[in-house]
């Protein structure tokens, strides 16, 4: 029936527990494995968890709670929600329509990367996957990352093409309670292990390791240190929450009116936030044991270049961990990715009111093309870029990650914040907030984040990403 654009009855979320498993699903990605523990280790361990913590509770909490609500109250997607709350403020839904886009495009591309690196293990020891260059010269190659790209892109538009009940909540239900288990299995088995370096002599275990993660430190923290913690910790709320990128809103027009949002959200922190603490645990031991703190500075490179050589390290057994890593991995990639396209998805059959397999099919097809331009950023449209946050050399793939990211995500999440919190009134979301629960408990906090916090980290945030930080800094000296 779901193939009929006449058929009026709207797709949807049996229940909160389908809905909150999609939406951790969505926010449990890419982010949450590499990219949360590599700036854990970076920014002082347990002191960056810390304010991750508390900014997830507060700023992250009145951002997510806001798409939710725009998505049910006004039931339309990302596209459209905007417009439905003001017609003056429909440009903000094209905005919000973008990023996901955007995303998508090079996020497939990632994805067929963990896809390649989960073939060679399960196909061959994984010996020449921790050798030097691996990496790059796999990128780099003609046809391969297209090929697995594609696999990625076709798993994720199948998972798409069966709907919401059927597609994404069930494939939520099965996926999210098998990865919180691989998480849990790899950290207990990585902090449980020792290694001596034959270089050193030095003998590393895994719960050094893990208090190096766990505790906070304070060593060299300066204040310009520390508040750039804090904008890390808010950037990666972007990447862990799925906030300003229509994602959430989408899925918000898709829960049920009986659904306590109040309590949805808090479940989606936790859950979200665990799987990243836990990840860690899972990630910053293990490089910590074999590669010691100069493992720490491998950054975006952690998952591809770094833990191989520890899967290699660990022996007979480091291929095993080495599966259940990259399938853990895949997992958390597809949840994302199927989130992502959903935005899209549900933009086009609303736009020309076609059935979602027409539309997945033609999504499919579009970013496939799409992304093979990505995958030719490294060999044939390669180039290097210095953007204006001060990172240098970027490639194709960098520099739209940069526009989706880290400029227009801060614009969507200030022009949110001002449109609700200023213009219409946080009534408008405790009136829809109360429609499932007795109260809006942190009533009061999401008032003060909705109005004056969040908008003030976001205007910090698009000038550090401008590079106006470095400017003043230079115009000081």
């Amino acid at each position: 029936m779901e193939n009929t654009p006449s058929i009026k009855k709207k797709a949807g979320f049996t229940g909160s527990l389908g809905f909150v498993l999609a939406a951790a699903g969505s926010a449990v990605g890419l982010g949450n494995i590499w990219r949360f523990p590599y700036l854990a280790a970076s920014g002082g361990g347990g002191l960056f968890i810390l304010v991750y913590i508390v900014l997830a509770l507060t700023v992250g909490f009145a951002l997510l709670t806001t798409d939710i609500v725009i998505g049910r109250k006004t039931g339309k997607n990302a596209l459209h929600a905007f417009g439905e709350i003001s017609k003056k403020w429909k440009f903000l839904g094209i905005l919000t329509f973008i990023v996901p886009a955007l995303i998508l495009t090079y996020y497939s591309v990632v994805g067929g990367w963990v896809t390649k690196y989960l073939t060679e293990y399960i196909c061959f020891n994984g010996t020449e996957v921790a050798s030097d260059g691996y990496f790059v010269n796999f990128i780099t190659s003609d046809i391969a990352p297209i090929v697995f790209m594609l696999i990625f892109s076709a798993a994720t538009a199948l998972i798409v093409y069966g709907g919401v009940e059927k597609g994404i909540e069930k494939f939520s239900k099965i996926i999210m309670p098998g990865l919180v288990v691989l998480i849990l299995v790899i950290a207990i088995f990585v902090i449980t292990q020792s290694y001596t370096d034959p270089k050193t002599g030095e003998t590393r275990t895994g719960l050094q390791g893990m208090a190096m993660y766990l505790i906070p430190s304070f060593e060299g923290i300066t204040v310009s240190k520390f508040l750039q913690i804090v904008l890390d910790a808010v950037c990666q709320l972007f990447y862990s929450l799925s906030v300003s990128m229509g994602i959430m809103i989408t899925y918000g027009s898709y829960v049920k009116k009986d659904v306590n949002i109040n309590k949805s959200v808090a479940q989606i922190e936790i859950f979200d936030t665990g799987v990243a603490i836990l990840a860690g645990l899972m990630i910053v031991p293990a490089v910590y044991i074999f590669q010691g703190l100069d493992g720490m500075g491998q950054g975006a490179g952690l998952m591809f270049t770094s833990l191989p050589q520890v899967f290699q390290s660990m022996g007979t057994v480091g291929n095993v961990v080495a599966i259940l890593f990259f399938i853990m991995v895949l997992f958390a990639a597809l949840t994302s990715s199927v989130s992502i396209m959903e935005v899209i998805v549900a933009a086009g059959m609303a736009k020309f009111n076609k059935s979602r397999h027409t539309v997945a099919l033609a999504v499919f097809a579009i970013f496939a093309v799409l992304s093979v331009v990505i995958c030719l950023g490294y060999n044939v449209l390669y180039f290097e870029v210095d953007l204006p946050n001060g990172k240098a050399g970027q490639q194709l793939l960098d520099v739209v990650d940069y526009i989706s990211n880290n400029l227009l995500m801060p614009i969507i999440s200030f022009l949110t914040c001002i449109l609700i919190g200023w213009i219409v009134g946080t009534k408008w979301v405790k009136e829809e907030v109360k429609i499932g629960a007795q109260k809006f408990s942190r009533e009061g906090l999401y008032n003060a984040m909705i109005k004056f916090v969040a908008p003030a980290l976001m205007v910090i945030i698009l000038a550090t990403a401008l590079g106006v930080d470095r400017l003043i800094m230079d115009w000081f000296k």
